[in-house]
């Protein structure tokens, strides 16, 4: 189940995305207006909302997972973890309505993609953490996470896990190394190229192909970039736009090359040694899936209290261990370094699980596509993709 998910353009997601899109001002909640009444200290408890095979489980027993476990064992919070965020979209519309309408929503603690991430902030969905009650936080998230656009100095959020999207390749079947964006478009690639569908996902990685700085990239750079990719749609060198199921494509050997993220590659690598990850020479796109604290949540302090436990780098370790994706926790390298199992050693050598400094250079974090601009670029978007 991908944890970057498709933008949808029917449905409840495109309600959710055309309202956040255009800031319906009656959506807005003031700052004032968004702690609700704490109920953390009598009632020991908090309900945790997440993204399927996103968290460490036991390996006999998979309803089991180890590191809440041990948190509610330290703590005494007990947790009811849901794995029911599916799509960004598709949650922002079951949530969407308490929030705008001032109501609680039942979950003290979600993790969504920072690009939607963004949108709750500038909507005044979510409540600011007490970075004073969470000194592992303050202490061990990784400085290259720490300063996002939307949300500087992460008042607002927190990483869960973190992630590159660059290149995905089959060295073998190719003959040759790719390093460079523009050498998706090389003749013998022709019709076994695949790109990401969602807008959110996909422009990024794009631009940086054409010299830009995401940071702080413009209409222009992105228009340049759309009619550069409804070029190749239509000489047909793009075989499809996708969601996750790229690493299908990729395992069979129907596509050659395509964006792809860096926790998937992982995964398909232990099939597949031939598949290999790169970041271009121009740049990969950094990204986070971060916890937030709705408005008016009935635990906000246990919500907290958890979120500090997972950037203690014992427990970041035992959960990179599981999901593979960029540790928002560099110390916990060390940790994985001196374990005696030799794979699990293995994965602080991982540059996609701890990045290098080398890599590290390559990679940004784009601005996020604003009120203003997201209803125009969806739809010109979408028209190309075809959704």
């Amino acid at each position: 189940m991908s944890r970057r998910s498709l933008l949808r353009a029917l449905g409840a997601g495109a309600v959710g995305a055309t309202l956040a899109g255009c800031g319906v001002p009656a959506a807005y909640v003031r700052p004032g207006d968004r702690a609700g009444r704490d109920s953390s200290e009598r009632d020991r408890s908090l309900h945790f909302a997440n993204w399927p095979l996103y968290i460490d489980t036991d390996d006999e027993n998979e309803s089991k997972r180890p590191t809440l476990d041990a948190f509610t064992r330290r703590t005494g919070i007990s947790v009811t973890y849901t794995e029911e965020i599916n799509d960004n979209d598709e949650f922002f519309g079951k949530i969407s309505p308490a929030l705008m309408n001032h109501q609680q929503t039942g979950r003290d603690l979600i993790v969504i993609s920072d690009w939607m991430a963004a949108r709750f902030v500038r909507l005044g969905w979510v409540q600011e953490m007490d970075r004073a009650k969470q000194p592992n936080v303050a202490e061990y998230l990784d400085p290259q996470l720490r300063t996002p656009a939307f949300d500087e100095g992460r008042r607002y959020s927190v990483p869960w896990q973190s992630g590159i999207t660059g290149i995905a390749y089959n060295r073998k079947r190719l003959g040759r190394e790719i390093r460079h964006t523009s050498e998706l478009w090389a003749d013998d690639l022709r019709g076994r190229v695949t790109l990401l569908s969602g807008l959110d996902e996909s422009f990024a990685l794009l631009m940086q192909g054409n010299g830009v700085d995401i940071t702080r990239w413009t209409a222009d750079d992105f228009h340049t970039m759309c009619e550069q990719v409804e070029k190749r749609v239509r000489s047909r060198h793009i075989r499809r736009f996708t969601g996750n199921d790229y690493i299908k494509d990729l395992a069979t050997g129907d596509v050659l090359a395509c964006q792809a993220y860096s926790g998937d590659v992982i995964q398909l690598q232990a099939d597949n040694p031939e598949i290999e990850f790169v970041v271009p020479e121009e740049g990969g796109e950094l990204w986070a899936e971060s916890l937030m604290i709705p408005n008016l949540a009935h635990h906000k302090r246990n919500a907290e209290k958890l979120v500090d436990f997972y950037y203690e780098p014992e427990v970041a370790a035992e959960l990179a261990t599981w999901v593979n994706y960029v540790c928002p926790v560099p110390a916990a390298r060390e940790i994985l370094a001196s374990a005696k199992d030799e794979e699990t050693a293995a994965l602080a050598e991982d540059p996609l699980i701890f990045p290098d400094d080398a890599m590290r250079e390559r990679l940004a974090i784009a601005r996020d596509i604003t009120s203003e601009e997201r209803t125009g670029f969806a739809k010109k978007w979408n028209s190309i993709v075809g959704l």
